[in-house]
């Protein structure tokens, strides 16, 4: 009996089907296709981009193991790509890549033409039964550089963003990630990236979507069977911005979905827009493989504006929307509310509102009323360097002892509940704790968080010295 393509890989099959979960069989072997064999080499016909990674990501051992078996050490295996008609290319993609020797492979060398022009191709944005191919942007026009103000709180995520849109894919911040804490301007910077390059360059497709949409998206895909289409429709996209990229979080599926997606894109010259509440390091249940993508590019903070920003953000805002105010209730309000711009605008906005309901005048009286009502009704934030002043004192030493690099037990202590308050209090990345107490690293901070948590539940004393500075840093 002659040996074909169809019966070594149906030998292979036969071993796989033994060895993996039968849903796992029904999803990723059975719609292979053995196509031919030749000096060793058996070449199998796969669906997509996407399912070939999938299979080299996943199951590259015991495709190893089982051509092995059949054709000895020197097998090698070749896929043929070929897009589904979905897209109007009927011309398979074949790309030579030994399974044996995954080291090898090059993902950036199998390059799938796409045509976003299809009108069978499923857009998750329109509403089924209507026949739309055109990608809106979901992009925000309010949201322009022209308003979004430059200080030094945010002046490199700026400069960052311009460049970005002036080169989509063309500069080495692919991807962007800005992050910071909440309404620091993340989610405005994001779209007048987009907005500014769909104005300089028309033809581009750009897409602004949530995290969180963006799951709700996959799960309907995965429970529609049309999982492909959802990681096709994203693999055309020139320019993808995704806000709060920290939403995916211990989502397995998302995040691995999501990690294809950036894979073509990124080795396809398209760029890749993220915004996050948190720094790469410091973002929980996110896969190592994923995160170190995001740290390819360009990691940008957008922190507190200072007070002259905080200034020319509520003049540009009064500007806008044609109010007067006299320059003195413009810098009270700028110097009593620090927190984030989201809460100095709703400031502005309720003052203005108090004046034209009740006809009163703007005064520094009414002015103090609405910051009072404001900062009451916000949760304080407290400074890094307030929880240092709060440790020193409860250990009777001071900050320059704190911050100093003596390894004395109850200084290092010190040093390592001052780091640990100021993760759990405050939005700062752990780099910048480590920064701000004693010109620590990231890990340094991270170590003094573990080290703590293990010290509360096993040591007594040191869990009184945490009850006690919770009471005093109790916001």
């Amino acid at each position: 009996m002659s040996v074909t393509a169809q019966s070594v890989w149906n030998n292979c099959l036969e071993f796989i089907k033994d060895n993996i979960q039968p849903q796992a069989y029904k999803t990723w072997f059975e719609p292979i296709l053995a196509v031919k064999l030749s000096d060793n080499s058996l070449s199998i016909q796969v669906p997509s981009k996407f399912f070939y990674e999938w299979l080299e990501e996943h199951y590259v051992k015991i495709l190893k193991v089982a051509l092995t078996k059949e054709l000895g050490e020197t097998a090698k295996l070749v896929y043929i790509i070929k897009m589904e008609n979905t897209y109007g290319n009927k011309q398979p993609f074949t790309e030579r890549i030994p399974s044996s020797n995954r080291s090898s492979v090059k993902a950036q060398d199998v390059d799938i033409p796409l045509n976003n022009k299809s009108p069978e191709l499923r857009n998750p944005f329109v509403i089924p039964g209507i026949r739309n191919v055109k990608i809106e942007s979901q992009l925000n026009p309010n949201y322009s550089f022209e308003n979004f103000l430059e200080g030094d709180s945010n002046r490199l995520a700026r400069s960052a963003g311009l460049a970005v849109a002036s080169k989509p894919g063309g500069t080495s911040f692919n991807p962007l990630l800005i992050f910071g804490g909440v309404g620091l301007g993340k989610t405005h910077l994001a779209h007048a990236i987009g907005v500014d390059i769909k104005d300089k360059y028309p033809e581009k497709t750009v897409l602004y979507i949530s995290a969180e949409k963006f799951t709700q998206q996959y799960i309907d895909s995965v429970k529609k069977n049309n999982r492909n289409d959802f990681i096709h429709f994203y693999q055309i996209i020139d320019i993808l911005i995704i806000d709060d990229v920290q939403f995916l979080s211990g989502k397995t599926g998302t995040q691995d979905v999501f990690f294809h997606i950036f894979n073509h894109l990124h080795q396809n010259g398209k760029q890749v827009i993220l915004t996050s509440d948190k720094a790469p390091v410091d973002m929980q249940d996110i896969e190592q493989r994923l995160l170190s993508r995001f740290k390819w590019g360009l990691s940008a903070e957008l922190q507190s504006p200072d007070f002259e920003t905080r200034v020319s953000i509520l003049k540009n805002k009064l500007y806008r929307d044609g109010v007067e105010m006299p320059e003195d209730i413009v810098e009270y309000v700028a110097k009593n509310i620090k927190s984030n711009i989201r809460e100095l605008e709703g400031a502005i906005i309720s003052l203005i509102a108090q004046s034209s309901f009740n006809k009163k005048e703007i005064t520094i009286d009414l002015a103090k009323q609405v910051v009072e009502k404001f900062v009451k009704n916000t949760k304080r934030e407290v400074s890094i360097d307030y929880i240092q002043k709060i440790v020193s004192d409860y250990f009777q030493m001071d900050v320059d002892t704190l911050q100093s690099k003596t390894r004395k037990r109850h200084i290092v202590q010190a040093r390592q509940l001052a780091m640990f308050f100021a993760k759990k209090l405050t939005k700062a990345s752990l780099a910048s704790i480590g920064s701000q107490i004693g010109k620590r690293d990231h890990a340094t901070v991270l170590h003094a968080c573990k080290t703590v948590d293990n010290l509360t539940s096993t040591d007594k004393q040191f869990r009184k010295y945490v009850e006690d500075l919770s009471k005093k840093l109790a916001v």
